[in-house]
């Protein structure tokens, strides 16, 4: 069987790209072995515009929002289905220093398109702790990731365009046309392992640094659904009474079970956000691929060009992929290139030092 394109790995950055990839009319097969653990399903799916303690614009926000925007809605009318839900975000300050410093900040330009209201003090609201007040955030909100990575896996497998198995290294034949994967031939090969580009022979020198998130899922029944609350953690209602707590980043440990540290973190963290009485009902972890930089890494291999690395997208998947699988799968089918910011060329000094001193051979 031929195709244009094998991804391998359907967790959110290679679910985006190959169906990027198929509504460009190129013809896919994904390899992914089911895992119910991976990152991509464990994640709430936050889309924030605000990032970090210095309330800083998100990177490339106004770029990434749109697409992240359109992407979504796409796919709802694909399947006819709710996929990403729109919620305002409350930022809540931790200490008079923060609110002194968003207002600051806030006097410049480009932030009326995501600022809701500015709050100088508590919203008076019984279950929520914000003494100092906080930001409200719009066109932020979370994608039902694990919904729609099942809707576009049932879509593949009735087209029969996913092999859900391991991809086996070892059967990887390159050739003078592509691609060689067992009895399947592919003009072009794209990895979008997640953390697990770390194993892999071509592009291990990447400075990926896998890095363990934990999530909590607990029961509030008195605690407010109408909005996500951002203070050290984010809490996101997902119906029923029910929020995710998350996340935890721990680059020391990099496995996937749950620890009580992490469950000990998170429960400290909901109880500066609320005093309601809540219960936990479940406790997940997962590996994100974090990048040095904290940027993606997109591009060609240096030395096989039939190779292709789509991933590092961390905590911010479901932001950024949507913009830059779209630049990504033009720039596979020869129509320009990524942005130099994600380009893995950025890292070729390392790949040259790995070369050097590993006796590179995949």
């Amino acid at each position: 069987m031929k195709y244009d394109f094998i991804v391998v790995g359907h967790g959110l950055a290679g679910a985006i790209l190959s169906y990027t990839l198929r509504k460009r009319g190129h013809r896919v097969l994904v390899i992914d072995e089911p895992r119910a653990s991976g990152a991509s399903r464990v994640a709430a799916g936050l889309l924030n515009p605000i990032a970090g303690k210095r309330f800083a614009k998100s990177w490339l926000a106004d770029d990434f929002i749109p697409a992240a925007d359109a992407f979504y809605d796409e796919l709802e009318v694909h399947f006819g289905r709710e996929l990403f839900i729109h919620k305002p975000i409350y930022k809540i300050f931790s200490t008079i220093e923060e609110q002194n410093n968003w207002m600051a900040k806030s006097a410049s330009e480009g932030w009326n398109d995501f600022i809701l209201a500015t709050h100088t003090k508590s919203i008076s609201n019984p279950s929520i702790q914000d003494p100092y007040g906080g930001v409200m955030i719009g066109r932020g909100g979370n994608l039902l990731v694990e919904d729609m990575l099942d809707l576009l896996t049932e879509e593949l497998l009735a087209r029969e365009l996913l092999l859900p198995e391991r991809f086996e290294m070892n059967k990887l034949e390159l050739t003078t046309n592509g691609v060689r994967y067992k009895e399947v031939e592919a003009g072009h090969l794209v990895f979008c392992e997640g953390f697990q580009v770390v194993n892999n022979p071509y592009f291990k020198w990447l400075p990926i640094q896998p890095t363990k998130g934990e999530v909590l899922e607990v029961q509030a029944e008195n605690f407010n659904p109408e909005c996500i609350y951002n203070k050290a953690v984010y809490v996101v209602p997902v119906g029923g009474g029910r929020f995710k707590i998350g996340a935890t980043y721990n680059w020391r440990q990099p496995d996937e079970q749950p620890s009580p540290e992490g469950q000990q973190e998170l429960s400290e963290r909901f109880s500066q956000i609320t005093s309601q009485h809540f219960s936990m009902i479940n406790h997940q972890a997962g590996i994100r691929p974090a990048v040095r930089d904290r940027k993606p890494l997109a591009g060609r291999h240096p030395q096989y060009p039939q190779l292709s690395v789509f991933n590092g997208m961390g905590s911010k998947g479901v932001q950024m992929a949507p913009h830059l699988a779209q630049q990504f799968a033009a720039a596979l089918a020869g129509e320009g290139d990524v942005m130099p910011d994600i380009r893995i060329s950025r890292y070729l000094s390392l790949y040259y030092d790995y070369i050097k001193h590993q006796n590179y051979q995949p």
